[in-house]
């Protein structure tokens, strides 16, 4: 895999290290052509941060462009409180909080703090429902942290080649499902 990580593709890898191929296989394509609707849910959901419209107050800052040297990730943040000094990320329905989220919301973390931001929270927001769960800091959380970073290193160490995707449930729930030749459902 390339260098530079995308902080996108951090939750993505947990999911199915295939998916970021086929991902970037279709990127440029009408995402109504392979995007599942959860999926097309999640990215409208998306909108008003993305689109810079969450909030108009001076203290909010949304959809800000991080990288980190140390890691080498780039990505995006959602939400930035600078009097609360709380870094969010939303998601369109959380029904379970997966390590790949927290990793999404580390990433972000080591980006800002890197660019000089001060950030005492992290949260999680489920868009649908308004809940919010709190997150502690990498250095909270050792053992987190250090399955972050493996995480990372395992992505930077990825071969598709040979790679054998071993849980269906997330073959059944991959939207590339139809044209990934690694599919456990074949046959059913």
């Amino acid at each position: 895999m390339d260098d530079i990580i995308k902080i996108s593709n951090i939750n993505d890898f947990i999911f199915c290290p295939a998916s970021i191929y086929f991902h970037n296989l279709y990127g440029n394509e009408n995402k109504l052509m392979f995007q599942s609707k959860y999926q097309l849910n999640g990215t409208k959901a998306h909108e008003t941060v993305d689109e810079n419209k969450y909030s108009t107050k001076a203290e909010i800052i949304t959809a800000l462009d991080v990288y980190s040297e140390q890691y080498r990730i780039i990505g995006k943040i959602d939400i930035f409180d600078k009097k609360k000094k709380l870094l969010v990320e939303r998601k369109k329905h959380i029904k379970e909080i997966y390590d790949g989220y927290i990793f999404q919301l580390y990433a972000q973390y080591y980006c800002m703090k890197e660019m000089g931001y001060e950030i005492y929270k992290l949260e999680l927001r489920s868009v649908d429902d308004n809940k919010k769960y709190n997150v502690k800091l990498p250095e909270e959380d050792l053992e987190m942290n250090t399955k972050f970073e493996n995480t990372i290193n395992e992505i930077r160490k990825f071969d598709l080649e040979g790679y054998q995707q071993t849980n269906t449930l997330k073959c059944g729930n991959c939207i590339y499902e139809d044209a990934c030749d690694r599919s456990l459902n074949r046959g059913e």
